[in-house]
């Protein structure tokens, strides 16, 4: 590599030209506005979903102690997050602030595992919001024809999930109309599902057998990723597909009022409020049944309810899951076209996705992400999809860490000075990245896979188009 190459790579934005280009964004949020948004995400999918997946393929009872291993690394990303999002109020989140920390190749590289995390979440959370409309439906009798219930699969008979693919179009319509008023539906699902959940956990209570917690930590079955804390760790892993919440609220940073202050509180709020429903709800859930009963159950809370006999409780929970998980949709395809957005607002990708319309909103950005995931969602099954989501948002964390240490050396000079600092400093940082990357390598194969591939094509996207038409290499570089 030329030197001179190597020095493109390595230009740094300059946070400024981030704040003019967002002004075109309308800072309308407040600290209840991303909590609400990250709860969605955090407490959306996953929590009527995971707790079952994790509890038969790699835990068995022990499942609250990954949710809590999880949730220890996640919150070491969310402080380094609030201390970088009260600096770098941008839009894009690790995207935009590594292009200021380290130069527009690392933005490049963060940007894109990005990418790969939003368009598998979107995916995910559509395959599990049609998972549990089917089961919704078919407590009347209704059923789908087979090949429309599920993704590719021909062993199954099934070939396309139309109920993820109409999900995902819904989201992108309302989203369409503007971030302020999507706020105000998202707070009201939000509180409606949290009530729901503290309603399954004190119905649920009432129908644990203690001896399915024994034992509570399996043995390590060999060659497998189940029992033990090698399971354990597998299931933390999978389990961080709740927290990719912390990025969708990085994301929205340019359209937050007083981003200093309210970035911070909607963090570290959505670490604290979704963690203690995590291990609440997936210590009933274990406790209800022998975990090997959720083995490919996409809607294990419902299910544990109506093998109960609390068949109101359950549709209740299920006609809440269905709305309720749409508050997960809304905030990752919101997150996701911000991103989109970035891109294009720095000419990585084709300027017409950094479009803002009268409605103050990135629509080319919108639609091209909803199209696009309306696509994967429908056609890739739900565990599969579960099993890769987590590596984009693992790799983003990392960057995110070591992102502290070139900030604090320019917080007070050519950078604002934080109004919240990662406590642990210079110890912590360096713990979460080691924490994040160790999760990372506890993933299955495919995702590792999964990931090589992408980076290979954001590479080959970066230096045939990107680095071709960056803003920021065209400034330099006229």
């Amino acid at each position: 590599m030329t030197s001179k190459l190597l020095k493109r790579l390595l230009q740094k934005e300059d946070p400024t030209v981030y704040q003019l280009k967002d002004g075109n964004l309308d800072p309308t949020l407040t600290t209840m506005d991303l909590i609400g948004l990250g709860t969605g995400m955090v407490v959306g999918t996953a929590i009527f979903t995971l707790p079952g997946i994790v509890a038969a393929d790699h835990t068995g009872p022990a499942v609250p102690l990954a949710f809590i291993v999880a949730a220890i690394g996640a919150g070491m990303s969310a402080l380094a997050y609030a201390e970088t999002a009260s600096v770098l109020p941008f839009a894009g989140s690790a995207f935009s602030w590594m292009n200021v920390l380290f130069g527009e190749f690392f933005g490049w590289i963060a940007g894109w595992a990005l990418l790969a995390e939003y368009f598998i979440s979107v995916a995910f959370v559509a395959s599990g919001w049609s998972a549990y409309m089917q089961g919704f439906l078919a407590s009347f009798g209704i059923h789908l024809p087979k090949a429309l219930t599920g993704g590719f699969n021909s062993q199954q008979g099934s070939y396309v999930d139309i109920l993820a693919a109409i999900a995902i179009l819904l989201v992108g319509i309302l989203l369409s109309h503007g971030v302020h008023q999507v706020s105000r539906i998202e707070n009201t699902i939000v509180a409606i599902k949290l009530i729901v959940i503290i309603l399954f956990v004190v119905v649920g209570a009432t129908a644990i057998h203690p001896q399915n917690y024994v034992p509570f930590i399996p043995p390590h079955r060999p060659g497998t990723s189940f029992g033990g804390w090698t399971g354990i760790m597998a299931g933390a892993s999978q389990i961080f597909i709740a927290y990719v919440g912390f990025d969708a609220i990085a994301a929205n940073t340019a359209e937050t009022k007083n981003p200093q202050k309210t970035m911070p509180r909607g963090l570290i709020g959505t670490l604290v409020l979704g963690t203690g429903f995590f291990i609440a709800v997936s210590l009933v859930l274990v406790g209800m049944f022998k975990y090997t009963n959720y083995r490919g159950n996409a809607e294990p809370a419902a299910w544990a309810l109506r093998h109960t006999g609390h068949y109101i409780t359950a549709n209740l929970l299920s006609v809440v899951a269905i709305i309720g998980i749409f508050s997960a949709l809304i905030a990752i395809l919101l997150a996701s076209s911000r991103l989109i957005y970035a891109f294009g607002r720095d000419g990585l990708l084709p300027k017409t996705l950094g479009h803002v319309n009268n409605k103050k909103v990135p629509n080319h950005a919108l639609w091209t992400i909803t199209i696009l995931a309306m696509v994967l969602g429908s056609v890739f099954p739900f565990t599969f999809l579960a099993t890769l989501v987590s590596a984009g948002t693992l790799v983003a964390f990392i960057f995110v860490s070591l992102g502290i240490y070139t900030l604090r050396k320019r917080e007070g000079k050519d950078l604002p000075d934080a109004s919240f600092k990662m406590p642990g400093y210079p110890y912590l940082p360096a713990i979460s990245a080691i924490f994040s990357a160790i999760i990372f390598w506890n993933l299955n194969v495919d995702a590792k896979l999964l990931m090589v591939g992408w980076f290979a094509i954001g590479l080959l996207v970066y230096f045939s188009y990107g680095i071709r038409h960056s803003e920021l290499n065209s400034r330099k570089h006229p």
